[in-house]
Parts: C-alpha cells; sequence; structure tokens
C-alpha cells in the first residue's frame, strides 16, 4: 500500500510553490536581463541628472558572471566599480579579522560575528572610491557588490537579494567564495560554517539599516531568469504578508538517513537516492514568494522578519526575541530509511557563553506517520552509568567497530501516528528508523551535538563529525525513563470543545518558551492570536482545509495535508474548518505559539 493510500489521500496534493499575491504593482515587475537593463535606464534617464550614481548593492551569494556582463554591458557606464575587488581588505587581513568568530579547527561550529560589512572595507580604498566618483563630472557611475552602499551616495539604490537555500546549493557546486575570498573550492560545510556565522550575519545588519530606501530589488535565485521589482512592490509584498494566512517556500534535502515518504505525499522529483530534510517553515533558512500576476520574486523570508517584525511576531514576542523567528516547523523522513543522529541540545548557558545565543534549541517530535516498529530514543536507562556511556560513545567515535551500545544506556519508546514526544535542551534523543516526524521546536539556528552516527559515512563517502566534548558538557543525567515517561511521552490534556471540535494541549516541558495544541474536528474551529503571538500550524490529518476570516479581512486560505503556514499576530481571530474533500471527515491542525505569559 502506497504512503497516500494509508493516509486516505487519493492524490498529493502539497504545495512546492506557495506565494503572497501582491495586489495593484504587476506594472512595477520586469522579468529578464533585456526587460531589467530597458527600465534602469528609463529609471536613470527621469532622474534629469548630469551625473546619475547607481549602488548595485549584494547580498553574499550572487553569481557575478551571470549579474555583472548583463548589467555593465546593458547600461555602459562611464565609471564601473566593483566594491568587493577594489574596497575590501585584503583576504588574508579579513582571514585574520574573521578567525575568533570562525572558533578555529572546529568543523562546524562558531560565534555569531559582531561585525559589519563596513568591517570588511578598506578605509583607504572606500576614499580613492568616492574620490573617482567625484571626478565623474556628467554621466552614469555604477558601484556594484556588497558593500556598494557604504562606497557611495547613490541617486538609485539597487538591492540584489539572495535566498540562503540557492546560496548553499551554489556552494555545494563550487560557483560562489564567501565574503572577501576567493575560496570557491573550499569545502561546502567550510564555506556554510563561514556563511553562516559571519556573512549572512553582516549583510543582514545592512539590509535592515537600507531596505526601507532601495529603489529596487533584484532577484537572480534561479539562474538565468532575473526579475527586478520597485522598492514599493517589494515593500507592499511584505506588508501584505503580515495581513494573512501564509507559505514559506519549502526546501527539500537528502540525508544519509533519508526516506521516501516525502517523495511520494509531498510528489518530489526522482533523482536523489532520499529526502530526509524538509524546511517547511523555517524562516532563517526559507525563502517566500511575491507574487506579481503570472510572475513570482523570490525573497529570503527573513525579509519579512527584519522589516514587520511587531506585525509578524507580535509585540510581546518581538520585545523578547527581537528581529528572530523563534518557531520552526520541519519534517525528519526515515520511512524505508535510517535512524536519526544520537544527539542532544546545548543547554541556554551553554548557548549562550559558547555561541553568543539568547535562547537555545527546545524541540519535540511529533509523529505525522509511523511504520508498527517505529520507535524514539529519548532519556536514558534509570540505571544509566554516566562514566561507562561517556566512554562507551568516546570508544565507538575512535573505533567504527566498536559500535556504541545504545540499548544500555539509552531509552526508547514505541512511536506511533500523532504521538508527541518533548525534548528540551539537554534530552539526549534522536527519531530512530520508519516514521515521519513533524519537528516542532524553539530553535537558534544549528546548534545540534551529535554523540554518535551508528558509525556512517555521509552522502559524499566521509566521516559525519561528532561533538562529543560539547554534547557532554550539556546531557541532564537525570533525564532516565521515570522522569522522562511522565513529563514527555505524550503528556496530552483536553483543554476546551465547541461545536463539532475539541482542543488538546500536547506541550511543552515547562522550560520550553512555546506551546503546543491539536485541534481535531469536523467543524469550524476558532483561533485568536489575540496581537500577541505568531502562530505556526501544520494540517496533520485531513486532505485539506481553509483559513478564514471572521470579517473577511483576508481572502480565504486553502492548506493542504503536511502543509505547514504561518499566521501573522496582526491577523488576530480566524477560524479552520474542513474543506474540499476533507468535508464531513475528522482533520487535525498542531499549532505552536509563544507563551507571552509565561
Amino acid at each position: 500500500m502506497s504512503y497516500l493510500q494509508k493516509l486516505g489521500l487519493g492524490k498529493a496534493s502539497y504545495d512546492l510553490k506557495p506565494f503572497v499575491a501582491v495586489d495593484g504593482y504587476n506594472d512595477a515587475c520586469w522579468r529578464g536581463w533585456d526587460t531589467i537593463v530597458a527600465q534602469l535606464k528609463s529609471t536613470i534617464a527621469e532622474q534629469s541628472l548630469v551625473k546619475t550614481v547607481v549602488a548595485v548593492e549584494c547580498y553574499s551569494g550572487i553569481i557575478d558572471e551571470e549579474v555583472v556582463p548583463s548589467l555593465r554591458d546593458g547600461l555602459q557606464p562611464k565609471l564601473w566599480i566593483e566594491s568587493e575587488r577594489e574596497a575590501f581588505k585584503p583576504s588574508s587581513e579579513i582571514d585574520t579579522l574573521l578567525a575568533p568568530d570562525l572558533g578555529g579547527d572546529d568543523p562546524i561550529f562558531g560565534r555569531l560575528t559582531r561585525l559589519t560589512l563596513e568591517d570588511f572595507l578598506d578605509p583607504e580604498k572606500r576614499d580613492h572610491i568616492r574620490a573617482r566618483i567625484d571626478a565623474i563630472e556628467s554621466g552614469l557611475v555604477v558601484v556594484y557588490g556588497p558593500g556598494s552602499l557604504l562606497c557611495c551616495e547613490p541617486d538609485i539604490s539597487v538591492y540584489a537579494d539572495m535566498a540562503r537555500w540557492e546560496a548553499q546549493l551554489r556552494q555545494r557546486a563550487n560557483r560562489i567564495s564567501n565574503l572577501g575570498v576567493n575560496n570557491r573550492e573550499l569545502k561546502a560545510s567550510l564555506q556554510y560554517k563561514r556563511s553562516f556565522f559571519i556573512d549572512w550575519r553582516v549583510c543582514d545588519k545592512l539590509k535592515r539599516a537600507t531596505f526601507a530606501h532601495w529603489d529596487f530589488l533584484l532577484d537572480t535565485c534561479t539562474e538565468g531568469d532575473p526579475k527586478l521589482i520597485s522598492g514599493d512592490a517589494f515593500r507592499a509584498g511584505l506588508i501584505a504578508a503580515t495581513q494573512r494566512p501564509f507559505r514559506v517556500v519549502p526546501f527539500f534535502d537528502p540525508g544519509v538517513w533519508g526516506g521516501q515518504w516525502m517523495r511520494e505525499v509531498c510528489n518530489l522529483p526522482d533523482g536523489p537516492p532520499n529526502y530526509a530534510w524538509c524546511f517547511d517553515c523555517v524562516p532563517e533558512e526559507n525563502s517566500l514568494l511575491l507574487g506579481f500576476g503570472e510572475t513570482r520574486v523570490e525573497v529570503p523570508s527573513l525579509d519579512l522578519v527584519f522589516a514587520h517584525p511587531v506585525e509578524l511576531l507580535g509585540e510581546p514576542v518581538y520585545g523578547r526575541y527581537g528581529a528572530e523567528f523563534p518557531i520552526r516547523f520541519d519534517f525528519l523522513d526515515t520511512m524505508r530509511g535510517q535512524n536519526l543522529s544520537f544527539q542532544v541540545h546545548p543547554l541556554i548557558d551553554y548557548a549562550h557563553e559558547h555561541f553568543g545565543l539568547r535562547y537555545t534549541q527546545d524541540e519535540s517530535y511529533y509523529i505525522l506517520d509511523a511504520e508498527p516498529e517505529a520507535e524514539v530514543y529519548l532519556g536514558l536507562k534509570d540505571d544509566v552509568d554516566p562514566k561507562a556511556m561517556l566512554a562507551d560513545l568516546k570508544a565507538a567515535a575512535e573505533d567504527p567497530a566498536k559500535p556504541f551500545p545504545d540499548t544500555k544506556h539509552v531509552q526508547r519508546f514505541p512511536a506511533k501516528k500523532h504521538d508527541h514526544f518533548l525534548i528540551p535542551a539537554g534530552t539526549c534523543h534522536c527519531s530512530g528508523a520508519n516514521s515521519m516526524v513533524l519537528e516542532i521546536s524553539h530553535t537558534p539556528y544549528i546548534f545540534t551535538f551529535k554523540l554518535w552516527d551508528w558509525a556512517r559515512l555521509d552522502l559524499n563517502g566521509l566521516p559525519r563529525p561528532i561533538n562529543l566534548e560539547r554534547g557532554a558538557a550539556n546531557i541532564q543525567w537525570d533525564r532516565t525513563r521515570s522522569w522522562v515517561e511522565p513529563r514527555l511521552v505524550n503528556a496530552i490534556e483536553p483543554v476546551s470543545t465547541g461545536e463539532g471540535w475539541r482542543e488538546e494541549r500536547t506541550g511543552l516541558y515547562q522550560s520550553e518558551a512555546f506551546e503546543t495544541r491539536r485541534h481535531w474536528f469536523t467543524g469550524t474551529v476558532p483561533h485568536d492570536t489575540r496581537h500577541e503571538s505568531v502562530h505556526v500550524l501544520n494540517l496533520a490529518e485531513g486532505a485539506e482545509a481553509v483559513v478564514e476570516s471572521p470579517d473577511d479581512a483576508f481572502v480565504p486560505f486553502v492548506v493542504h495535508y503536511a502543509e505547514t503556514f504561518i499566521v501573522p499576530a496582526s491577523v488576530g481571530k480566524y477560524t479552520i474548518r474542513p474543506h474540499g474533500p476533507a468535508v464531513g471527515k475528522e482533520c487535525a491542525t498542531m499549532k505552536a505559539f509563544l507563551r507571552v505569559n509565561a
């Protein structure tokens, strides 16, 4: 029996390209290099200036080989300046500058930088660029690249944005370098580390300081298919997203432990051996598609978080976390796959001291689907001996021929569909094979410490890093079966009922800052953000549901099985009911929100 048949679904209806329609701006969107150059020329002519300075500020990850000749040859400026090549400090000096944040030889972890893009610039080189621009009396000057907005006072500003997942794919293909260096041949994981801790942080700081003043946004996420929109159209798109439910663009990726469930249920293409991950709602990583007629413009969904944090997150949440999205929903597919790595997440004190984080990675596993033999590894045996367990982990890390005796130390629980396992930081855990996990977490980026990885190699045939020393510093040894089972395994409590629906609290543990609620329904369920906290929901049961506004504040929003969607705090009251093929059948949503009154 196929997974779709088992779930009672006639076909895969998961939307791989959700978008936010932006009304009234179809004429402010241009597609293709010829059309884009023509629009920029028209805007330059409208300025009626003797000398026009255009800055093309670039996020990390742009493929210069495509963009530079297209703009330079099309615009034919009197002076063309490339900021990264002409204004940055020497790469050796940049490497020294970044070394403290990159954590030495650690292959994964560093510290989120406090540097800015201005720290990459050589003041003398920048002054020289400004002098060259001042020397031009008439005509067009274009300053292109990261830091362009710091090198001139533009009459027209264009921001070339980039989705982080697309940048990572380009790193894997050796298509791009990190900021200020030529390192295309560097191992992709190390390029990603540098982007994660340095490049994206400094670019985001300049983005946040300037995007209210952009004249245009340039989207080159799809190579060979560029789009340009006006700054007003971009900002209108972000406002539109704060006023209605929406979805970000999911990203799927294979992994050594990956399964086959998502390939079928989410209608994914053949090619990869499996699909392990789906970032279904991780705004730090996902994109947001803005729809202008038939054209889709891709921007990082973090742009929305940065531009409208109060409207999106809610004032209490923004006051606590700043412009960060503190809830994430993602998929972990081990159906016909393998166990995840055995791991632990850092405690808050450790996360703050070592990585500069304000909160840590608390999470949970909600089981969307499972085979009869599925299990979740959660906590330790009641008679665990910490010294013996660490010795066994160390021996397994040093010699793959000596596997870690997990049955001796680690507690396992059977896992079935709709079970919910809570995983506060410091709790040893992993999902076993043959389960489909909706991971609901309070996740500040990538901080997971692998304790053991079943002696596996990654998809490139290389050992996967083990973080035993860091993990050992965070294991909570009292989280044994007798502690874990009553607190973290299906800690489900009835909350309320109404006509055609019932609500349950499914967690989380008291140390975790967000709450999860499950609604079972055949009728219309009332919800309310109360303008306090963003809601993130997943349709965990049922083919289709519709999200509606009681006062028609937004167009009805249809969601399909397994789709995750965001309801901004500014929405207030909304309802959810079965729709289409699900009418007359029981559906379920899982909802997460921040405990603002805790």
